[in-house]
């Protein structure tokens, strides 16, 4: 996933209801895969951010010995500027970048 290539909006955005529940025709099941999709991206996002931290990672023993370190603050600033999962997830619904299907349907 490229988060910098993405589209989504970073504030809050109104969208148009008849948009969001087109593909499904029904809003609530719409919403209920962009969560699961969400969920999916907010995972994703997470375990990037803690493979990248771990690199600047230093075990001391001792809690006194606090350093800072400028890479380390750059990097959760780079994920805390990004949109939110939800807003990923949404403008993926929008641009019919998410495959689901229903399995009580054949």
């Amino acid at each position: 996933m490229d988060l910098k290539k993405t589209n989504a909006p970073v504030n809050t955005v109104t969208y148009n209801k008849t948009a969001i529940e087109e593909r499904t025709g029904n809003v609530y099941e719409a919403i209920t895969i962009m969560a699961k999709r969400a969920n999916q991206i907010n995972s994703e996002i997470k375990k990037e951010l803690t493979e990248k931290l771990e690199e600047f990672a230093t075990y001391n023993d001792s809690l006194e010995e606090i350093f800072e370190n400028k890479e380390q603050i750059e990097v959760s600033k780079y994920y805390e500027k990004l949109p939110k999962p939800h807003a990923l997830a949404v403008q993926e619904w929008l641009d019919d970048k998410i495959y689901y299907r229903d399995t009580t349907k054949d």
